[in-house]
């Protein structure tokens, strides 16, 4: 198992995303707490933390943290806009703390959609620039991005471009939506429905297969992704048997969950793949039931797959 917990450094950011679930809070991290929780997750054994917020990099302590995380033989990661480190200098002084691999946050390869979508103009070109940065460290570089109505058509453009640009892109991860969290409440055009990604999702992770790239899929139910059910977060999660601990900086506080299965249609009974799909977020109230259909795969493969591999 590679349990993994996560630290919100502060809730503040320097973006306004339109789906972002965790707005700001007004509350930030001091090191000692954070010494706290890195000695928690030393104690339960697990493999690493994940570095988050709001914008982590905002924080005054994410090297105190990292350097403090790795001398206890954590693996240390962050997930960022990159717009801090689009400045000179930045990424080199994380990785000689020991932050060696960073998840980017960016939602498509159409600067001005990209801007619209982080609410904040000159973001795309940001990233842009943070990728080249640390791409020129050698550490690790991710692409996270949240599956949403405005790029749900693209999927496939994105990864092709940013790939293109920068090689060493070593995987992608994609979030759908969770349209009750956040902003995504109130900016309810932002939600799609299963079928609007379904097949630009197809085109991307097979084109990112072909090319020797890793990536994972969260929030996707797998009649919707059989063909690379292996790579669903939720069923490797079910599969491997691991837990995650996430301390937010809001009134949820410490949350573990050990549990990652969603509600479900009624027609998921008769799925083969049921017993390790995580199911569909906000089943009845945004994405609807009737999207959700029995896939009859060898359920056995899939497993034997997500054991194969070590990540």
């Amino acid at each position: 198992m590679a349990n993994l917990g996560y630290i919100q450094l502060v809730r503040g950011c320097n973006q306004y995303c339109r789906f972002c679930s965790n707005p700001a809070s007004g509350y930030v991290l001091d090191l000692e707490t954070a010494r706290r929780q890195v000695d928690d997750f030393v104690a339960r054994g697990y493999y690493g933390i994940i570095l988050t917020g709001g914008e982590p990099s905002l924080s005054p302590i994410v090297v105190d943290v990292a350097r403090y995380a790795t001398e206890r033989n954590l693996h240390v990661r962050m997930i960022t806009n990159g717009s801090q480190l689009a400045k000179p200098g930045l990424a080199e002084a994380y990785r000689d703390a020991g932050l060696r691999c960073f998840h980017v946050s960016i939602h498509t390869a159409r600067p001005e959609l990209e801007d619209f979508l982080t609410g904040v103009r000159g973001s795309h070109a940001a990233a842009m620039a943070a990728l080249a940065n640390l791409g020129a460290t050698g550490v690790t570089v991710n692409i996270n991005t949240v599956i949403n109505k405005f790029n749900a058509d693209h999927l496939d453009e994105t990864v092709r471009a940013l790939v293109g640009r920068f090689d060493f892109i070593s995987h992608f991860v994609w979030n759908n939506l969770d349209p009750s969290m956040g902003r995504a409440e109130t900016n309810r055009d932002t939600a799609p429905r299963l079928a609007d990604f379904e097949l630009a999702l197809a085109r991307a992770m097979r084109w990112l297969h072909r090319n020797g790239r890793t990536f994972r899929v969260e929030r996707v139910p797998l009649c919707y992704m059989t063909e690379f059910a292996h790579c669903s977060t939720e069923t490797r999660k079910i599969v491997k048997g691991e837990e995650r601990i996430v301390h937010f900086l809001d009134r949820k506080g410490t949350v573990r969950q050990t549990d990652f299965r969603h509600p479900k249609a009624e027609v998921c009974r008769r799925c083969t793949l049921d017993p390790i799909c995580g199911g569909l977020f906000e089943r009845g109230d945004h994405y609807d039931p009737a999207e959700l259909h029995p896939v009859f795969v060898d359920r056995d493969e899939v497993v034997r797959r997500v054991l194969a591999e070590t990540d």
